[in-house]
Formats: C-alpha cells, structure tokens, sequence
C-alpha cells in the first residue's frame, strides 16, 4: 500500500502537468500567413507592407482564429435605451460624438467634437476611444460617457502619447494596439507592453484574444501574434 501511495504521488502530480502543458491554446496559423521576422520601420520590407493593399481583422470563433480581409471604417454606433450613439473618423476631416435619439421629433445632439474610434459598454459604463495619427499629431485618449436628464457630459480617464487604432475586452482590462505601440489597461491606468513597434504606419484594425499568451492583431500585410506575459511578438506577412 505504501508503494502504491508513492507511485500515486508522482504519477498524480506529472499526469496534472501533463494535461496543463496539453491543454495550452493551440491555434492554427492559416498557410497563407508565413512568420517572418518583423523589418524594420522604414526598410524595403516594411514599405513592402505599407503599400500593401491587404488589411486583416482576427477574431477568435470555437476556439480558433479567423481572419479576413477588412477595410477602415470611419463610423461606430452603440444602441443605448433612447437611441443610438454615432461615432465618427474622418482622420484628418476630423469627427465627432453624436446622440441620435430613437423619437423622431427631438433633434440629434453633438456630445464631442474629435476622431473617435470606438464606442462601448464596459463594467456598466460607457466609454468612448479617440485617437489621430497625422502628420506630426498622433494622439488619443478614453472617456467615460455620462448622461443626466437627457444632457451629456464626458470625463478622460486614460490619454495617450500615441494614436489608439484597434481595442478589445478582455475581462476586465482593455487591450488597445496604438499607431505603434501596445497598451494593457486596467482599473483605467495604463501599461505600455510594446513600444516603438514595427507596426507604425500599418494600421492595427483589430484585436483578438485567447490568452495572454495568444493575442493577435490584424495589420497591413499580415497578422502578429503578442505573448504579453513575456513580451514577445511574431509576424506573419501574407504571402499569397
């Protein structure tokens, strides 16, 4: 009995390894999407990706990744109880934070004037992202939405020295991809997890993620893969 109690103890414990090695995401890489190692802002590599005619969106659908070709948009709407929250992006047209309320006698009232990104519930809270990256401006920041006896006001909670392009929720931090850095947010303080980037100039359009380890993010050109518990990162040009 004794013997058997030991061989359990060991078997245990590498059998509960073994199923937690095992049990990391696995996600399948589409052939058409080949590692490469990330150029160099500025090389013919990387200007290669920036005349590149091919943006990508991720998302994560049954566990895996899905990518497809996207486009910019320049308009965001949130539904909310009495209507509708339209954003819109015209870069260097600027844009501007409306309410368009569902009755159709009250008139549509502008909150905000500015490039706003995204619109979204979080925590029970709406919030709003607005960022530009023109010429020498590249600049955003997140703010709280707040609205009171049908009159709205809005307060900033995180600014950023770098233009906020793609977002996404994940428990409760946010994860914003910047004009050329990488950002966890958490009870609205904010930690930069890659800076400087290669990915300046090529446009984050979306985030996806699995877990910290598999994050990823569509881009001109390609796809990056983000491990953010150790601050690594893979590129994966399309090559098709």
């Amino acid at each position: 009995m004794a013997a058997l109690k030991r061989i359990l103890g060991i078997f245990i414990p590498l059998t509960l390894f073994i199923i937690s090695v095992n049990g990391q995401a696995a996600v399948t890489i589409p052939k058409e999407f080949v590692e490469t190692a990330p150029p160099k802002f500025g090389s013919d590599a990387w200007y290669a990706l920036n005349y590149s005619h091919n943006e990508f969106e991720v998302a994560i659908v049954n566990g895996q990744l899905d990518i497809q070709k996207t486009h910019e948009v320049e308009q965001h709407t949130l539904e909310i109880a009495d209507g509708t929250l339209v954003g819109t992006d015209h870069g260097e047209w600027g844009g501007k934070l409306t309410f368009n309320p569902r009755d159709a006698n009250k008139n549509t009232v502008e909150i905000k004037s500015g490039n706003i990104k995204f619109i979204f519930n979080f925590q029970g809270r709406i919030y709003f992202i607005e960022g530009l990256a023109h010429l020498g401006i590249n600049e955003g920041a997140i703010y709280r939405l707040d609205s009171a006896n049908n009159q709205y006001s809005y307060a900033k909670l995180v600014d950023f020295d770098d233009a906020p392009q793609a977002f996404a929720i994940h428990g409760d931090r946010l994860l914003i991809a910047t004009f050329e850095g990488f950002y966890v947010v958490e009870d609205f303080k904010k930690t930069p997890i890659f800076e400087d980037a290669f990915w300046s100039s090529l446009y984050p359009a979306s985030i996806a993620v699995l877990d910290d380890k598999n994050v990823f993010m569509g881009i001109r050109g390609g796809i990056v893969k983000l491990d953010l518990a150790n601050r690594t990162m893979k590129f994966y040009r399309y090559d098709k």
